[in-house]
């Protein structure tokens, strides 16, 4: 079988023990240097990828969210999401308060200062995007979510063996 691209990029002498294996790395690879890629654009704007995933979702819903919701829906697992709204309400991007109807629950909004931020980078964020997928097809990368998102699935099962 021939060398793939993978295997020279990372000098293997010997082929992978496996497709899976190959595949792996490959998603490995190739998300790490897209991390990379968003990472140093985010560190422009003094942003973090979390910090990003936190304010696109609280401009995606509109409305304050709970704490706990946000964490639920951000991509990357956030194990402190106190500490990562901390640092936004320090930087002026968020506020926080106690809900009126449950105190317990913390309620975390945008401020104009964050909706002018996410403004100023919707097109860097977007082009940025163009950059690393756009020369695929629509139907390569309808393709490539659809097996995306059926290799997470195989995660879905195996949580809901452990629970």
């Amino acid at each position: 079988m021939a060398e793939s691209r993978l295997q020279r990029e990372i000098a293997k002498r010997k082929p992978f023990d496996s497709l899976e294996q190959e595949t792996m790395l490959n998603v490995w690879r190739t998300g790490d240097a897209f991390d990379n890629r968003f990472g140093k654009l985010f560190r422009e704007y003094g942003l973090t990828a979390s910090q990003y995933n936190v304010l696109r979702i609280l401009q995606g819903e509109g409305r304050p969210l709970p704490s706990l919701e946000i964490a639920r829906r951000t991509i990357q697992v956030v194990p402190a999401i106190t500490g990562l709204i901390d640092r936004l309400l320090k930087a002026g991007l968020v506020r926080r308060e106690r809900s009126e109807e449950d105190r317990r629950v913390v309620l975390v909004e945008l401020t104009p200062a964050a909706e002018a931020l996410l403004e100023t980078m919707a097109e860097p964020v977007l082009e940025l995007h163009r950059e690393l997928v756009g020369h695929l097809t629509k139907t390569e990368l309808r393709t490539l979510n659809q097996l995306l998102e059926k290799a997470r699935a195989s995660l879905d099962e195996t949580m809901a063996r452990a629970s």
